[in-house]
């Protein structure tokens, strides 16, 4: 892309390896390297010394603090939150000597879900919709729409609005965000929201 047509801005010490896709609006910080074949969307705020890696795909409005490093394999969609220092990864059983290029696994993180400071999403999971993920948590399986999570390894404490404050459930398993009136339902073990 020439310097006429960019509509994002770019810090003058990121490198981009082209070619690669970056949405208008997108803000990309200090010693960050963009690599080629990834997608960013639109409005993205990636902060200092991020690596996004060949083939990742960010959403629109995503939100990556500094010290991330994305591997491919990921795909978070639109308004996820990456905390800062939180860590992907992409092969189950790393070895320095052994090629495992063609193992990555994928790792899904949907839209709206929030992934605190330090934590560690193991690869193959997804992390579902308007989810928390603890600062520190590693998480080793799929994580449920609104659900948060904490601990090593990650375990259930309980739910959260699109919002982001806790739900409380009431004994006919609704509960109303505090924040924004809205009211969400406990059905079988997942959380919906229902107006």
């Amino acid at each position: 892309m020439s310097e006429i047509a960019k509509n994002y801005f770019v810090h003058e010490s990121t490198f981009i390896d082209l070619p690669c896709e970056i949405g208008t609006g997108t803000k990309i910080w200090h010693f960050s390297h963009i690599m080629s074949n990834c997608t960013i969307g639109e409005n993205c705020n990636i902060g200092q010394n991020v690596v996004v890696s060949p083939q990742v795909v960010l959403g629109n409005n995503v939100k990556v603090q500094n010290n991330v490093s994305i591997y491919t394999g990921v795909i978070c969609e639109d308004d996820v939150f990456l905390g800062p220092s939180m860590v992907f990864t992409n092969v189950i059983n790393p070895r320095s000597a052994v090629n495992r290029k063609e193992e990555y696994k994928k790792t899904i993180v949907q839209k709206g879900a929030s992934i605190g400071a330090n934590a560690t999403i193991v690869c193959g999971v997804t992390i579902g919709k308007f989810a928390m993920i603890g600062a520190g948590a590693v998480v080793i399986n799929d994580i449920p729409d609104y659900g948060l999570f904490v601990g090593n390894p990650s375990r259930q404490i309980g739910w959260v609005s699109e919002y982001g404050d806790k739900l409380i459930f009431d004994s006919n398993n609704t509960a109303t965000c505090n924040a924004t009136g809205n009211v969400y339902e406990l059905t079988d073990g997942k959380v919906r929201r229902i107006k």
